[in-house]
């Protein structure tokens, strides 16, 4: 009977069941847990949902109050999932009321899911935290029958994830019969992403994992310069190519452009509103600082096909399901391949269906990693998402929101952590380290009752503080960036934020574009920047922290096989062959490696001694194998480098000659003493002290502040830096100040894909070469290091400079 109101569903919606979407719900009849593991825009969605809500024609009654949990990672993809999952239950005559809770929900709707909880509850890791420090959660997820947590790929990865880990860790105990599904879509490491969903509770034959037997068609496009140049310098975010992008948006219906940064969105919408004034009233912009109203009809507009291009960030990564978008546009590279490969599924989002996606470079270099990314896509290689594992930051904020509601007892809850995969190596010393820090602070502040927040009664933490628990509440989730200001239109409504140390440097009568708007600033009131419309032609574009993305390591190893082909003079595809001029001058002037050749460069020129080495490893990887080779050297000869990095290599500058050739013979891409060298030669106590900072934050050390009173920033960083001091000379042993340290070694600095890439390196032949001047490599590198002494015009007339003068 269930199987065919399944088919009829389908059949009404016009589709066809794939057999996936069989599988599914015939797992789900079975009471089978899963993972689902289907390319973007193939039903994942609905293969849940239509068996979820029939399902609940069987087992829902009056007294269910909350029935499905649905995580979503974003915003706009909640809204998405609420719509759908209403529809099914519409078609079912269930009547269900499908809600989504997350930073946007009103407080008024809180409210209303409070005393009425929805039957399918849409929300987000932060928000299903929340709703664990109320007083009658247990009562509200008594009877709940699927937690459903979508895009586990992005989850995985971050802190976000073990929000999910440790709420399941207790869900699975109030309600016993509750089945875990998790969904993903583009992920190296599936199996132990298995591992860290459902943790270790549940039995190998207690879920299944389901694929799709077909796989999305792709087609790669990439938007070819006229002519490439001889020494390309990243830094010009593509402006130079946008005329060639009109084209492309007005040969396709819709089409989303994406950008790896908000600064990098602002400025594209500037310039396409410039260049083409015709897509005035069909183009908008969306990106996660913008006033959710905003992003609202962006995404409404999107929907019923009044947009002709969208300029986007990953705020719609994840959040267009079957919206009607035929095209998209990366701007740079995407710097991996999941990436690319989820951003290229928001076209043709259907099975059968093409996805189209071009890619406009915005560096010639760039276009080597168009050709590896077409490979890449060819072979279905796709980078694994490292879980995070001993993360007491958050595991401490979650102890406190068990016990601002109904409290925990230690034993029942040592026992549901250590069954997470974040946390089953916790050690009895650690936890109770832990109960002591909610209780009385720790040893170092012990002696202050601010930091007394829990408290015992009959063996129960409890919080009792109606203020604590106030505070606990909005200080809730991992995410932490800088502090923000509200920008508001002196008469109209709310813009956006920007972060504050953007606004430090603005003057009053000072032009900013944001929000694709030309404001003028006029004064900051409070946590509030008030600005009005100008019509001026010129503004500064905002820039967030966070913005520039590493290198993956799988598209590290693509770029040094396209070099491979490269040196066997096969340029075999478009972006290759476009490329072969920068290629040929490499070649003329130094090498091409090939992928079982490290190549480095060492030269002369007025500005001093160059030693260049190329490992195609990423930004992160770079920044610590440039600091241990300097560091190394320094124990050869007294001498000083400037550093500088990309995602292709990096430059060590002295005003002494380097001793490239003597550190070759002392093996200095040795991991002999890596963990100690790199803790002499990268200030690891600075770098743990940025780290902190987050942590400290997340664990409840340091309160951002009231809404609409945030803290600034300085007396932030000011807080954490103090706790970071008192701890390290009176409380060395601390918890929050170890995972400092190990954070910036692993996340920050990865020290385990460097040890790895050390290992690669010695099994490569070393290409060692003195060109005359800086190659076409070297010159991106270059521009980087003289990016930060220099403003942005001079900049420019200096690499017109440099270009002129190394293409003689």
């Amino acid at each position: 009977m269930l199987r065919k109101q399944l088919e009829e569903y389908y059949t009404a919606k016009d589709w066809k069941s794939a057999p996936f979407q069989k599988r599914v719900f015939k797992a789900i009849n079975e009471g089978k847990n899963g993972l689902l593991n289907v390319p973007t825009g193939f039903g994942k969605t609905n293969a849940l949902l239509v068996p979820i809500v029939l399902d609940g024609l069987k087992k829902y009654d009056k007294k269910t109050k909350t029935f499905a949990i649905w995580i979503s990672p974003l915003r706009a993809l909640s809204k998405e999932i609420e719509s759908s999952a209403q529809e099914v239950s519409e078609y079912y005559n269930l009547h269900w009321q499908v809600a989504s809770r997350n930073g946007d929900t009103s407080p008024s709707e809180r409210q209303k899911q409070n005393r009425k909880p929805p039957q399918i509850l849409v929300t987000t890791p932060e928000s299903l935290h929340l709703m664990m420090a109320q007083k009658k959660y247990k009562e509200v997820f008594a009877n709940l029958a699927y937690f459903v947590v979508d895009e586990w790929h992005e989850l995985v990865g971050s802190k976000r994830g073990v929000l999910v880990e440790l709420a399941l860790s207790r869900l699975k105990n109030i309600s016993p019969k509750m089945k875990i599904w998790g969904i993903s879509a583009t992920i190296g490491n599936l199996e132990q992403a298995e591992e860290v969903l459902f943790g270790y509770t549940s039995h190998a034959d207690d879920y299944v994992r389901i694929n799709s037997n077909k796989t999305k068609k792709i087609k790669i496009r990439s938007i070819l310069p006229k002519e490439t140049e001889e020494y390309p310098w990243a830094g010009h975010l593509g402006i130079k190519m946008a005329h060639k992008v009109v084209p492309v948006i007005k040969k396709y219906g819709s089409t989303l452009l994406f950008t790896n940064t908000r600064n990098q969105a602002e400025f594209w919408y500037q310039t396409l509103m410039d260049i083409a004034p015709q897509f005035a009233g069909q183009m908008a912009l969306h990106h996660s600082s913008i006033n959710r109203e905003t992003r609202d009809w962006v995404e409404n507009a999107l929907h019923e096909g009044r947009l002709k291009v969208v300029v986007c960030t990953a705020s719609l990564d994840l959040g267009v399901d079957f919206r009607p978008v035929d095209c998209v546009i990366q701007v740079g590279g995407p710097k991996g391949v999941a990436r690319f490969l989820q951003r290229a599924g928001r076209s043709g989002h259907r099975p059968d269906e093409v996805s189209e996606i071009y890619f406009m470079p915005t560096h010639s270099i760039e276009l080597l990693e168009a050709s590896a990314l077409r490979e890449a896509v060819k072979q279905g290689n796709i980078e694994s998402r490292q879980p995070y594992v001993r993360s007491f930051d958050v595991l401490a904020q979650y102890m406190v929101t068990l016990a601002v509601s109904q409290g925990f007892r230690p034993d029942i809850l040592l026992s549901e952590i250590r069954a997470t995969h974040c946390f089953a190596s916790i050690s009895d010393e650690e936890f109770n380290w832990l109960l002591t820090y909610i209780t009385k602070g720790g040893e170092a502040l012990k002696a202050y009752d601010e930091f007394q927040r829990v408290e015992i009664e009959d063996g129960t933490y409890k919080v009792t503080s109606r203020r604590i628990a106030m505070r606990h509440r909005l200080s809730i989730g991992t995410i932490v960036g800088n502090s923000a200001l509200r920008v508001k239109l002196m008469r109209g409504g709310f813009v956006g934020t920007i972060e504050e140390y953007f606004i430090t440097k603005l003057k009053e009568g000072d032009n900013f574009w944001f929000a694709g708007r030309n404001l003028e600033f006029l004064q900051v009131k409070g946590n509030t920047a008030l600005v009005k419309p100008s019509k001026k032609k010129n503004g500064k574009v905002p820039a967030w922290g966070g913005g520039r993305m590493p290198l993956s390591s799988m598209l590290g190893a693509g770029l040094r096989e396209q070099l491979t082909y490269v040196e066997k003079e096969d340029y075999y595809s478009p972006e290759l062959k476009s490329l072969r001029p920068t290629l040929d001058r490499q070649r003329e002037l130094s090498a091409i490696p090939t992928k079982d050749q490290l190549l480095i460069e060492s030269f002369e020129t007025k500005e001093g001694y160059h030693m260049v080495v190329y490992p195609f490893e990423g930004r992160f990887v770079h920044e610590a194998l440039g600091s241990l080779l300097a560091y190394r050297m320094s124990l050869l000869l007294p001498i000083s480098f400037s550093i500088a990095i990309n995602d292709y290599g990096f430059e060590l500058l002295s005003d002494q000659p380097i001793p490239v050739q003597e550190a070759l013979d002392n093996d200095f891409f040795s991991t002999t003493d890596l963990s100690s060298n790199l803790s002499k030669s990268i200030n690891a106590t600075e770098m743990a002290r940025k780290q902190f900072r987050d942590i400290a934050t997340i664990c409840g050390l340091v309160f951002t502040g009231y809404p609409g009173k945030y803290k600034e920033e300085r007396h932030l960083k000011a807080n954490s830096q103090l706790f970071f001091n008192v701890f390290r000379e009176y409380d060395p042993n601390n918890l929050f100040l170890k995972q400092a340290y190990e954070e910036a070694y692993y996340h920050q600095l990865e020290e385990t894909r460097l040890r790895e890439v050390l290992n690669r390196i010695q099994q490569m032949n070393i290409l060692l070469t003195h060109p005359e001047k800086a190659t076409p490599f070297a010159f991106p590198i270059i521009i980087d290091r003289l990016r930060t002494k220099l403003t942005s015009e001079k900049l420019e007339d200096r690499i017109k400079k440099l270009q002129i003068q190394f293409s003689k």
